[in-house]
């Protein structure tokens, strides 16, 4: 239902029908996602997963594999038109959503950098060199999605329960090395800090960066008819799960369809 709410409100900015959009949110259960172009079989223990009940869904943005676990991170999407934030290129936008992080975790107490990422990795968020945030995009009809997470607590234990690494030969490995590369907020600031105070400083911090004056705000009627349907017909099913497949065609009539319904 993540996913089809992200996609919901992407459709919906696309025909006007909402203003551009920042949503917060966690996940529940803890699941996996996958990036749109990769091999679920490849990229997850799909045996830990059902043994633990984590889900699995695929994105429909591109990025590697992440693990969401269901206390320790806030995950976030912005749906917004590029000309709105006056960044027409894919890196533009990156840059100006992680500005919205990096001042968000700089009211936390956390000095943070961009990564710009390479051809084999999405931009991200470093502290120290350290991942603390990553994320992926679609762009449709020059409007954007980007979601990501920011990790408030990270078990690198717990998370490559999960998260297939076929070169590692052990969990411990794989942990030894993750430990250098990824951290946390209460990590770096050495105590814990609370879900509401990360969406507080993340609302504060898009608003500055991006200086926007974001109202509180509910799905539409529409939206929530829309995610519905693409929780069931795309982001519930096994053909897109693991295969990738969908009817496109099929998806993008309904949406028509709640466009004219609205009007």
């Amino acid at each position: 239902m993540n996913m089809a709410m992200d996609e919901a409100i992407l459709r919906a900015r696309i025909q006007g029908a909402v203003p551009n959009t920042l949503r917060l949110y966690r996940w529940k259960p803890s699941a996996v996602s996958v990036g749109r172009f990769q091999n679920a079989e490849e990229e997850v223990q799909l045996d830990n997963c059902n043994k633990h009940n984590v889900d699995v869904v695929r994105r429909m943005t591109g990025g590697g594999t992440v693990y969401h676990d269901s206390q320790d991170e806030i995950t976030y999407s912005m749906i917004a038109r590029k000309e709105d934030l006056g960044a027409e290129e894919i890196g533009t936008v990156y840059s100006r959503i992680y500005s919205g992080l990096a001042e968000a975790l700089r009211i936390l107490g956390i000095q943070a950098d961009f990564n710009q990422g390479t051809a084999k990795a999405c931009p991200n968020l470093t502290v120290s060199g350290k991942k603390i945030s990553g994320s992926a995009q679609a762009h449709r009809s020059g409007v954007f999605l980007q979601h990501g997470t920011l990790l408030s607590e990270v078990n690198l234990y717990r998370m490559f329960t999960f998260i297939r690494v076929p070169w590692a030969k052990t969990r411990a490995q794989i942990v030894g090395i993750a430990e250098n590369r990824i951290t946390s907020i209460n990590a770096e600031l050495g105590t814990t800090v609370s879900a509401a105070e990360v969406n507080d400083a993340l609302v504060k911090g898009f608003k500055k960066a991006l200086n926007i004056r974001p109202t509180r705000g509910e799905l539409t009627a529409g939206e929530i008819e829309l995610s519905e349907h693409l929780c069931k017909e795309k982001y519930a099913s096994d053909d897109w799960n693991f295969r990738g497949r969908t009817d496109d065609q099929k998806q993008e009539d309904f949406a028509k369809c709640l466009s004219h319904r609205k009007t």
